[in-house]
């Protein structure tokens, strides 16, 4: 069988020769059956003991299936079942946090064990971070690009940051687990890649806006990445082997896009602005979480909309920026990348996810408030924060 991740393993490899101190990152398996192999990964490397961390839903799909591993092969493993907020959502915020830290007392923890998708890899990989702990990634959904993330979102008293965090040392991605992952975590991870479109325009037009460092190689990892998921989006969609294969290898290929960089730039701009503004309302309202990569896909949409109004058909929401000419000039270039709206809706439905605001069930108001000060979240120079800020002034 064909290695899928001999690319990104080739892109490690490299890193770690050009800078020996690069993260940690050191072992790639996805093939079914990979679950099986973390607790002989364990035991040859000297890791235990373990803390296996997960939810009540990720317990179900492969959390049990470690316990009985370390079980087999008699090495010390602790649970750490988070417990969910009043909402019934897992949510890396404090408690979360504080909850994990709790139970990674550092003379009984060798290495923490993050089963499950986007929240419980952050939760560890922040946890792993200020503890010094190494953590293994067990995904249990390909809904996400954060597996190998060298930060962590996470929520403090509302507000989303972004904090350091560690990478993982080793990912055991089990296409038995991801193919049964539920159509809608499978459609986030689509439409978190689906962001790429406008995440790789807004970090060229950062890079000439606002001088911040931008990297060639990189950006064409992601957008490899980007492209793959978008020729397979209807075996995705189908949930098929080679489907879920290709989606997962792209999510991690982003992910260490984002660890070569150091940053998130390669795959996070302004519709992931959109997408944080929205988790906070919704946190502030008290109500359920909405799925991360769902909101990114549709998002992009938005900001594709709003971008190609604004350098195509000079819709502008305010006045025009300074240096309004040259800087649409290139961003006409750039953009003709960028799908229109209604094309990343049909991919999005393609994969079968929400294609839009209503769909998602974000309401027209935040939309437009969002529209206007998600921008602020980052200190990035997209054309969001461009356009906003030309029409606050």
């Amino acid at each position: 069988m064909r290695d899928h991740l001999s690319y990104a393993k080739s892109l490690v490899s490299e890193m770690k020769e050009k800078h020996p101190g690069f993260g940690g990152l050191s072992h790639m398996v996805l093939e079914a059956g990979a679950v099986l192999q973390v607790s002989r990964y364990v035991k040859e490397n000297g890791l235990g003991p373990s803390i296996i961390v997960v939810d009540a839903n990720t317990y179900e799909a492969c959390g049990k299936i470690l316990e009985e591993q370390f079980a087999a092969e008699e090495l010390e493993a602790r649970l750490c079942l988070l417990k969910p907020d009043k909402q019934g959502d897992v949510v890396a915020d404090e408690q979360s946090i504080m909850q994990l830290f709790i139970e990674a007392e550092p003379a009984r923890t060798g290495s923490l064990i993050a089963a499950g998708s986007g929240t419980i890899h952050d939760i560890a990989r922040f946890v792993s971070h200020r503890t010094g702990k190494p953590f293994i990634s067990v995904p249990t959904a390909p809904s996400v690009d954060g597996f190998t993330s060298l930060g962590a979102p996470i929520i403090v008293r509302g507000v989303k940051q972004t904090f350091p965090a560690a990478a993982p040392v080793a990912i055991f991605a089990d296409l038995d687990i991801l193919t049964s992952a539920p159509q809608p975590l499978v459609a986030a991870g689509f439409g978190d890649m689906l962001g790429k479109y406008t995440s790789l325009f807004d970090w060229k037009f950062s890079a000439l806006a606002g001088d911040e460092p931008y990297n060639d190689q990189v950006a064409m990892i992601t957008e490899r990445a980007l492209e793959a998921c978008v020729r397979h989006v209807e075996s995705i969609g189908e949930r098929s082997e080679e489907g879920i294969r290709t989606l997962m290898t792209a999510l991690i290929e982003s992910g260490i896009a984002m660890l070569l960089f150091g940053q998130s730039h390669p795959a996070s701009g302004a519709e992931h602005h959109l997408s944080h503004y929205w988790e906070m309302e919704y946190l502030r309202l008290g109500r359920r979480a909405l799925l991360h990569g769902a909101k990114v896909g549709v998002a992009c949409g938005e900001i594709s909309r709003l971008y190609h109004n604004a350098v195509d058909n000079g819709i502008l929401p305010g006045v025009e920026p300074k240096e309004w000419n040259p800087l649409r000039h290139r961003a006409r270039e750039w953009l003709e990348h960028v799908p229109a709206q209604d094309e990343i809706a049909r991919l999005l439905k393609q994969a079968g996810g929400p294609s839009s605001i209503s769909e998602l069930g974000v309401d027209r108001a935040l939309l437009e408030s969002s529209l206007q000060e998600a921008h602020t979240l980052r200190n990035r120079h997209t054309l969001l924060r461009i356009l906003n800020e030309a029409r606050d002034h």
